[in-house]
């Protein structure tokens, strides 16, 4: 995939990048589309979580609310390559409960009553779990994704080669998976290195370091994985953020954590409170999830990259097949914040 390869180092402002990425969107969809398909795409649940409102519709939403809630869902996706081999590909497969253990939502836990965490948290099953329902075993798994490393401990599915006390290990922790890469971008990688005071409470860069060899496929901007489904590299939110996109029965999708909710991409649609009005007085198109505001104006042009390449929902004209890897999820303890519209699940083949 080569449409957008050029476009970290295209001369000029965001103003330029912006207009050029409009300019070659359906050239993309046009070569996307003729990459075949994946043969079967899943979606598990995780855990729905509170997530600070001023993050996650950044400065539209208008609603007493502190927090509101987001749904963390794994897709599992299979496909077979020109020599019949399968393929199995695990995106988003959060370790949830060594995703705690990240700086921001560790200080979050201590400061928030425990009647009021387990009001807004639900745990749904593990991703071995899940996959035992699927009938899927875990050397199966070929690669892991994710949209960006925030909150990310994968020592359990990868394995590592020292000890772990933190973890009780006295030994290097054998890997859940044990044919499984992850695949990310370069660029996440390095910026883990040195961490900017912005990037330290989202990360746990230190977890990285006593990786098994080989466990990590670094990668440098798009690449088609299999037939209809390719990442895409969508900076911003970080700078080595990756878009998940995939073509299905219903047409294309793209899968980030650059907004919580689909209205965010046609806010013009949505009910929820301030959203409709925030784009019009500022002349936005869009509403970016902005926990982490490492380059604002790229995550933006990332965004608009997105709803430039996926189709409309079946079900509702006025939204996209955008499905964000963590989606808004309406709970009563925060009004102002229920979703117009929801996708719950990807479902194909």
């Amino acid at each position: 995939m080569t449409v957008f390869d050029g476009l970290a180092g295209l001369p000029g402002g965001p103003g330029a990048k912006l207009e050029w990425i409009r300019a070659r969107a359906a050239d993309f969809v046009k070569e996307f589309r003729t990459t075949g398909m994946p043969s079967s795409i899943r979606t598990c649940n995780l855990v729905t979580l509170p997530y600070p409102t001023r993050f996650g519709l950044f400065r539209a939403a208008r609603t007493p609310a502190p927090f509101l809630t987001i749904t963390n869902r794994m897709l599992v996706i299979r496909w077979h390559e020109s020599d019949g081999r399968r393929r199995t590909l695990l995106f988003e497969p959060s370790d949830i409960e060594l995703g705690a253990n990240t700086p921001y939502f560790a200080e979050l836990a201590r400061r928030t009553p425990s009647f009021a965490r387990h009001l807004l948290l639900r745990e749904y099953d593990s991703v071995e779990t899940h996959l035992r329902r699927l009938g899927i075993s875990v050397e199966e798994v070929d690669y892991l994704l994710f949209d960006h490393l925030h909150t990310q401990d994968i020592r359990r599915w990868v394995g590592t080669t020292a000890p772990q006390p933190d973890l009780g290990a006295a030994a290097p922790i054998e890997p859940l998976f044990p044919n499984a890469k992850l695949v990310v971008q370069r660029d996440e990688l390095s910026a883990m290195r040195r961490l900017h005071p912005l990037q330290k409470p989202w990360y746990q860069a230190d977890k990285f370091r006593d990786l098994r060899p080989g466990a990590i496929l670094p990668i440098d901007g798009a690449t088609l994985l299999g037939p209809g489904l390719a990442i895409l590299p969508t900076p911003g939110h970080v700078f080595g953020n990756q878009t998940l996109v995939m073509n299905t029965d219903t047409g294309i999708w793209a899968s980030s954590e650059n907004a919580i909710a689909a209205e965010c991409l046609t806010p013009e649609h949505s009910k929820m409170p301030g959203l409709r009005s925030f784009v019009r007085q500022w002349g936005h198109e869009v509403v970016l999830n902005a926990n982490t505001i490492e380059t604002t104006a790229d995550q933006y042009n990332s965004l608009v990259l997105e709803k430039s390449i996926v189709d409309r929902a079946q079900s509702d004209t006025r939204f996209l097949q955008f499905f964000p890897s963590s989606e808004l999820t309406g709970h009563p303890a925060s009004p102002g914040t229920r979703p117009t519209f929801s996708h719950n699940a990807i479902g194909h083949g």
